[in-house]
This record gives C-alpha cells, sequence and structure tokens, in this order.
C-alpha cells in the first residue's frame, strides 16, 4: 500500500533539489554500507523521508521511509531484512548490511510532501570487478585551453545486449569520484583492438576534452554497466599546467639571466677600474 501511494506521489508532483553531483561510493561484497543523505537536505524537514533505489534500465524503486528519531519506520517488502534507516533532525543515513550483487544502482534520498516528492541528490553504489583490467595509470600532460582525447580500455564483455558507459574523474583531495559522463543503453560504442601485451582483445572508449582548464586535472577513468555488474577499466592522469605557471617559470629564468648578466658586468667594471688604476 505504502508503495502504491507514494508511486502516486511522483506521477503527481516531482521536484528536484538542486543538488547536480551523482555521488559514487564503492564497495565490495559482503561488506555493510551506509548511505547518507545530505545534512542540508534534511535539515529543517517537516515531513517523511524516504530511500530510492533506481536499477540499471528501470524505474526507482522505494526503500523505506520515517520521521524524525526513526518514528513510523515502513519498509518494502524485498528490503526488510538486510536494509535499516538511522533518522535524526540532521541525518537519514540508509545501511546495507552483507551487500550482495543485486544492490548495485542509484540510491536517492526524497522528502515526501503530500502530494510532492523531492528528490535530492543521488549516491551510485558500485562493485568494481575484480576480473576488470588492472593497469598502471597512464599519465597525460597538457596546457591549460589545449585539447585532448582520453581512452579507457575495459576487458570483453560477457554478455550482449544493451550496456551502459560511465566516466569518472576523481580530483585531488576528493574522498570519491564523481560521474562526468554517461552514455545509456548502448549497443556497440567502443573501438575492439588486440593489444600486444594482452592476448585477448579490449573495448576502447574515448571521451574528448576541450579547453581545458586547472579544474579538469584529475584521474579519469570509465566503467561498463552489464551482466549485473560493473566492469572497471584502465586509468588516465591528467595533469593540466596553467598559462600563469609557464610565466612565472620563464620570469624566474629571466630574472636569473638578468642577474647574472648584471653579476658579469659588474666584475668586468671592477677589473677594469683596477687595470686602470695600476697604470
Amino acid at each position: 500500500m505504502i508503495t502504491v501511494l507514494t508511486a502516486f506521489c511522483i506521477f503527481v508532483s516531482v521536484q528536484t533539489s538542486g543538488f547536480d553531483d551523482l555521488r559514487v561510493q564503492a564497495v565490495k561484497y559482503k561488506e555493510n554500507v551506509t548511505i547518507k543523505c545530505e545534512q542540508s537536505f534534511v535539515k529543517g524537514h517537516k515531513h517523511y523521508l524516504a530511500w530510492y533505489k533506481q536499477s540499471f534500465g528501470k524505474l526507482p524503486q522505494f526503500i523505506a521511509r520515517a520521521a524524525k528519531h526513526n518514528e513510523d519506520a515502513r519498509y518494502a517488502r524485498p528490503f526488510v531484512e538486510r536494509f535499516r534507516l538511522t533518522a535524526t533532525e540532521e541525518t537519514f543515513d540508509l545501511k546495507i548490511m552483507n551487500t550482495v550483487e543485486e544492490d548495485t544502482g542509484t540510491y536517492f534520498c526524497v522528502k515526501v510532501k503530500e502530494y510532492v516528492t523531492e528528490f535530492g541528490s543521488g549516491i551510485l553504489l558500485l562493485f568494481p570487478d575484480e576480473k576488470s583490467e588492472k593497469r598502471n595509470l597512464t599519465e597525460v600532460d597538457v596546457k591549460s585551453g589545449e585539447s585532448v582525447t582520453l581512452q579507457c580500455s575495459v576487458a570483453p564483455l560477457s554478455c550482449s545486449g544493451e550496456h551502459s558507459v560511465y566516466w569518472f574523474r576523481h580530483g585531488s583531495g576528493e574522498s570519491h569520484p564523481g560521474i562526468i559522463y554517461t552514455h545509456g543503453d548502448t549497443d556497440s560504442p567502443c573501438t575492439r583492438s588486440s593489444e600486444t601485451d594482452s592476448p585477448t582483445q579490449s573495448c576502447i572508449y574515448k571521451l574528448p576534452k576541450r579547453n581545458l582548464s586547472l579544474s579538469d586535472a584529475g584521474t579519469y577513468y570509465c566503467a561498463v554497466a552489464a551482466c549485473g555488474q560493473m566492469l572497471f577499466g584502465s586509468g588516465t592522469k591528467l595533469n593540466v599546467k596553467g598559462e600563469c605557471l609557464q610565466q612565472m617559470s620563464i620570469l624566474f629564468w629571466l630574472s636569473i639571466v638578468r642577474t647574472g648578466l648584471l653579476a658579469g658586468m659588474i666584475i668586468i667594471l671592477i677589473v677594469v677600474h683596477i687595470v686602470q688604476k695600476c697604470k
């Protein structure tokens, strides 16, 4: 009944909270994981909060709802055993115990206000495939304002049909990587090539980046959602050098040359003065 009523609210009116970033949380199978709702989204709420899960290629599915201090907590039947809510005035956390492959997906924190359902930011829960290619990062150095095409190599898929491609960027100082690009429901978006250092073929995905700035620096890698799991590919560390740094480097070396010339002229003048005095 709760699921039906909540679904009805979604079709009546849906709002977004203004959070644009989709956070990424990578975990291992059979671990316990806690997904947290944005504190600014929770603080001051006067109605029910809920969690929804959206699996790849499917509609959002209701998990559970509760008021403050876990009052009147309700769970959808498929999530009763391993899912637990923790609700306070400033937090609304969802704990998943003994994670399994089916837990992969995007989790949304939601405010339920009568006929309005407001979605907060999403958390993409991933299980990195242990069989995915594990290589050293390829480093690419570019200058600010230039363009580059990043490449990511993924192991061959073990199944056919639709799959989704994700590109991630992990910037310096960030605790979790963030999604920067998605390509959903794709049949054959890649170029297959046989590499000399690999006995099997790999699927190569490309991501063009234009007019780069210092904020684009970070580690980029791709992942393919297929066969009920995420296949992670190789990564590229992108180093962007700004024009200011180049100008500072040029000024530094110019100052050294100028200082050397000045010192040389002083030495010459001293020598000339001494020679003239000796005469």
